[in-house]
């Protein structure tokens, strides 16, 4: 990806639900767009909780939090319904919008190698342009560092 701020790439995909979530019609909100691996997954699930238990915080600051994997919608209100969370889920199915923002990447575990989810989180002005991201996301603390870089915009 180029150094930010760049513009956003257009996003538009199924979210719970079913409806089609189209981040151009957000604006002039602000969005926090953050990619997990996968549903129902120990790390994958804090994170959204976290996010999730934020959302006010975040509405305060005219900014709409959106969570991003490969799962499908079915899956995505399974998670939902489970952990009680308050956030849109969108479904990249065919890896487009991963591939767009540079996070569908070539992982190991094992000795195997596969392509998956690189835990990353995108901030998003609401002028459609990404103005701060980060990359290989370790959970601890994140929420408060992504809450804290909307409260500099």
């Amino acid at each position: 990806m180029m150094n930010v701020p760049y513009s956003s790439p257009d996003v538009s995909l199924p979210r719970d639900g079913g409806e089609m979530l189209n981040l151009n019609k957000l604006r002039p909100k602000n969005v926090v767009l953050f990619f997990y691996p996968r549903d129902a997954t120990a790390t994958c699930t804090k994170q959204a909780i976290a996010f999730s238990q934020a959302k006010e915080d975040f509405e305060k600051l005219n900014t709409v939090i959106i969570g991003i994997s490969k799962d499908n919608i079915k899956s995505h209100e399974k998670f939902i319904l489970k952990n009680d969370l308050k956030i849109p889920l969108l479904s990249d199915d065919r890896a487009e919008i991963c591939e767009a923002f540079d996070v569908w990447k070539e992982k190991s575990m094992y000795g195997k190698t596969y392509m998956g989810i690189e835990r990353s989180t995108f901030l998003i002005d609401g002028n459609g342009t990404v103005v701060k991201e980060w990359r290989k996301v370790r959970i601890d603390n994140h929420v408060t560092d992504v809450l804290n870089a909307v409260k500099n915009l």
